[in-house]
């Protein structure tokens, strides 16, 4: 009620302020003609006491009432005209007050129906408060699970024959629960079908199974698979997941993502900006959590304080749109120091930061392209320690350090196309720098003209758009790009991941 007090109060002395302002008169401020009819009046005065001491003749007298009068009586026109430009229309006068009126009533009203009276304080410390609250009680994966099903549209039903394939798989594994690529493909299968349930379920089995085999992606993905199941909603039981992931590989992307997510769920903008912003920035451009964190992290950043916040290139640590543009009126040399110089940003980071296994075997197999194999050699020495206690990411840098993947692979699988022989290889340290961006060239090309006759999935399109952009061929990585959305219509996963890597290539448009 108080605060109702005050606020009534200040609002009707605003509005007497206002209402004095247009209706008062300003009667100290007497237009000038106004001091010209009193002197006018004092010399009518002053005339007839002349006339009675004889200081001045009758007739004079008359001739000089007459002009005084005649010069007062337009004064005190001039005065009344002045006056009355001085005042307000009262018409006008009435309509601002009317107008005044409506809006301090509509403010009222809009407060009543928008605003939040009685709403209390709320330091630093007292959201920090709330936060913890909204993180303590979230909803159990059972209890979201549920919500989440009570909003569920009605899934569309696969064709009986798939229906029929479903059944045998799940015998199939029934029969034989211990075998991790039955499960690998039940999972994918019952939550492409909606059974979120019954996909991380399968998950988790799975995980069971793998025991210290486990990676840290197969706990990614069945934290993503409880969240999905909970309706977005990252639970307990999902953020487990994602943690013990992290624990074994703290560059592990899709658990950094669903944890600035849980952080933003639960009142701590801030701190999702901070892993957002992070995750953004390291790349890789093409990931699939990039267009989300895209979408939300400038409001984020307004929360976390970041007034100018300055949207970084996903993958921040490569070329940008400008970068790839200038590429194109390059000379071989320039280009292939530009090449140089994201390698070496890499190398950077990799040292500073560390980062995925496809992210080292990368770095090598580019050395080794660009004829520094005593630097591939080391830094490969350097990942079996890294990687020793996974052997799959090992494996995946190993055939990196042995040539059998090429420069500026983004996945685990090589990429098909002209693979280099080991004497290519060698001789690659004795190449002009013409003659190694032709080799470059020629594996680009075609890997592009494989995509052109057989297709691809989206991560060898996505290479492809990224290694033309690199080589300035801008055009051609457009064109590669329109191609890739045409052969991948209707898969929206794969279409995300080309679209990051032609944004981040500056030909998404």
């Amino acid at each position: 009620m108080l605060f109702w007090t005050l606020t009534a109060a200040l609002v009707a002395l605003v509005a007497l302020l206002f209402v004095l302002a247009l209706v008062r008169r300003h009667a100290a401020d007497a237009p000038a003609s106004a001091y010209d009819v009193q002197v006018y009046r004092d010399q009518l005065r002053d005339l007839d006491k002349d006339m009675s001491r004889g200081v001045i003749s009758r007739e004079e007298a008359e001739r000089t009432r007459v002009e005084i009068s005649r010069r007062m009586l337009e004064a005190d026109r001039v005065s009344q005209a002045e006056q009355d430009s001085r005042e307000a229309p009262k018409g006008a006068t009435m309509a601002i007050i009317l107008v005044l009126g409506a809006i301090m009533a509509t403010s009222f009203y809009l407060y009543q129906r928008l605003g939040a009276a009685g709403y209390p304080d709320q330091p630093i410390k007292e959201r920090f408060a709330i936060a913890n609250e909204l993180y303590d009680s979230r909803p159990s994966q059972d209890e979201a699970e549920k919500q989440a099903a009570a909003a569920q549209a009605d899934q569309p039903q696969p064709d009986a024959q798939f229906l029929e394939l479903m059944e045998r798989l799940r015998k199939a594994v029934a029969e034989r629960p211990d075998d991790p690529e039955g499960l690998a493909l039940l999972a994918r299968n019952e939550m492409s079908m909606g059974n979120y349930r019954a996909g991380w379920e399968t998950k988790k089995r799975l995980v069971e199974v793998l025991g210290d085999k486990a990676r840290a992606q197969d706990y990614a993905d069945l934290g993503e698979y409880m969240v999905v199941a909970a309706g977005g909603l990252v639970t307990k039981e999902a953020e487990e997941n994602f943690a013990k992931a992290l624990e074994m590989d703290p560059a592990e992307g899709l658990s950094r993502y669903y944890i600035g997510l849980m952080m933003a769920q639960n009142g701590r903008g801030d701190r999702a900006f901070r892993i957002w912003d992070a995750l953004l920035r390291n790349g890789p451009a093409q990931a699939p959590w990039v267009p989300a964190i895209l979408a939300n992290i400038e409001n984020l950043a307004w929360i976390a304080g970041e007034t100018r916040y300055e949207l970084p290139a996903p993958g921040g640590r490569g070329p940008s749109a400008a970068d790839m543009q200038a590429a194109a009126e390059m000379s071989p040399e320039d280009r292939q120091q530009m090449i140089r110089g994201m390698v070496a940003q890499l190398n950077d980071r990799l040292a500073n930061e560390g980062g995925p296994a496809a992210d080292w075997a990368k770095l090598i197999s580019s050395l080794r392209m660009l004829g520094e194999d005593d630097r591939a050699q080391a830094i490969w020495g350097e990942a079996q320690s890294r990687f020793a206690d996974l052997p799959e990411d090992l494996e995946m840098i190993r055939a990196a350090a042995e040539g059998e993947v090429p420069p500026m692979a983004e996945a685990a699988e090589p990429m098909r196309g002209p693979a280099l022989t080991d004497e290519q290889m060698q001789s690659a340290s004795d190449m002009t720098p013409e003659e190694r961006q032709e080799m470059i060239a020629n594996m680009v090309n075609g890997l592009v003209e494989r995509l052109e006759s057989e297709g691809g999935d989206a991560s060898q399109w996505a290479r492809a758009i990224s290694s033309l952009a690199t080589l300035g061929q801008t055009e051609r990585a457009a064109e590669v790009y329109s191609m890739a959305r045409t052969a991948l219509a209707g898969d929206e996963a794969a279409l995300s991941v080309i679209t990051g890597a032609a944004q981040a290539a500056g030909v998404a448009n």
